[in-house]
């Protein structure tokens, strides 16, 4: 299978073996699509960083140019992370384990890999985890 796949008209055929060449090909043109994404909305912002580095007369504006700014470089830093679960899956996907619950080792299922391609637990596996993040966290 080629790995240039049409995000926009491939489907997931749930019948197909699990992690099939198809499948493999997609999440990983899904997962550089959005690393791609994700890279070019940094320079973007970089570039609006620099030109928003003019020194500002008005206290007010300095400071609300400031609070942007911050607001701005939490944001990548989230992304900063997004980027390396990302490029995580993709390892995933070249060592073969990609797809496969961390916990279990079963499959985590297409739905979940398709609305969160960097999933690295089974829906069970992940509620199992959030019940004791929440009772660990209570006390």
């Amino acid at each position: 299978m080629s790995e240039k796949i049409d995000l926009s008209n491939f489907v997931l055929n749930e019948d197909d073996e699990f992690m099939s060449a198809n499948q493999r090909a997609y999440f990983r043109a899904k997962l550089n699509a959005w690393k791609n994404d994700i890279l070019r909305e940094a320079r973007e912002t970089l570039e609006h960083l620099a030109e928003e580095s003019a020194n500002h007369p008005d206290l007010a504006d300095r400071a609300s140019s400031e609070t942007d700014r911050a607001i701005e470089l939490r944001a990548r830093d989230r992304q900063r992370k997004l980027i390396s679960k990302i490029d995580a899956a993709l390892q995933r996907l070249d060592e073969g384990t990609y797809g496969y619950c961390e916990e279990t080792g079963e499959p985590i299922g297409l739905k979940r890999l398709d609305a969160r391609p960097i999933a690295t637990l089974s829906i069970e596996a992940q509620e199992r985890h959030e019940r004791r993040e929440k009772v660990y966290r209570d006390e």
